[in-house]
This record gives C-alpha cells, sequence and structure tokens, in this order.
C-alpha cells in the first residue's frame, strides 16, 4: 500500500479545497456533487444523523444560509493507494466557543473523487 503518493495527495487536497469553499459559501450543488449519490452514503451531525444521499440534500437544502464561515486547523488528509483517502479537520466559527471536528472518507469513483461517509462533532459542552 502506498501512503500519500504526492499526485494523489494533491487530487484530494484539491478537491478538499473545493468543498471547503462550497460549503461556506452555499454552494449546494457542489457539495451535492462531491457526495456518492448513494443510500449508503452517510452523513453523522452535530444534531443529525443522515443515512443516503436524499436525506444529505434535503438536511442542505434546509438549513440555513448564514454563520457558515470557519477557520480550520490541523488538517490531515491521508491517501491510501490511489483511491482511497480520508481527511480530518479542526473548525472553528467566528464567535463560537466550542471547536468542531470533521472527518470524511473519500473513494476514488467513475465521475471523480466523492465523500461516502462523513461525520461532524463539537467539542465541549
Amino acid at each position: 500500500m502506498e501512503i500519500n503518493l504526492p499526485e494523489v495527495l494533491a487530487e484530494v487536497s484539491a478537491v478538499f479545497e473545493r468543498y471547503e469553499d462550497a460549503l461556506v459559501n452555499n454552494r449546494t450543488d457542489v457539495l451535492d456533487e462531491l457526495f456518492w449519490p448513494s443510500e449508503r452514503t452517510v452523513r453523522y451531525g452535530v444534531g443529525e444523523n443522515l443515512r443516503g444521499i436524499e436525506a444529505i440534500r434535503a438536511f442542505r437544502a434546509a438549513r440555513p444560509a448564514t454563520g457558515l464561515a470557519r477557520t480550520l486547523e490541523h488538517t490531515v488528509i491521508t491517501t491510501y493507494g490511489r483511491d482511497f483517502a480520508t481527511a480530518m479537520t479542526e473548525f472553528r466559527r467566528e464567535g463560537a466557543a466550542r471547536t468542531g471536528r470533521q472527518s470524511q472518507t473519500w473513494v476514488r469513483m467513475a465521475a471523480g473523487w466523492r465523500v461516502v461517509a462523513a461525520h461532524v462533532s463539537l467539542l465541549g459542552p
């Protein structure tokens, strides 16, 4: 198993940055594109457990489009071979007291890199 092949790491880093830009700018079309369109896709959030792409899309459509800006810290992207990767990061939203965590599992599909599983949580009370 080859870990962090430079060209694969660059690809995943770029798609991760594209995802982050879409997230903070509420570009739901890009977010939907970057998630695997399957009933097997999972996104566990701070207050929701979303199973399947339709549940994920419905959540994004209903979510307020304000207060999405954040600063990332301690981002770790690791690729395993040419078709599998994880992206872990911590984030802070302006004015928020709690630190958030986000993890994503990325798989190279025929259409490109897609998130197949994601988790978002907050630390502390």
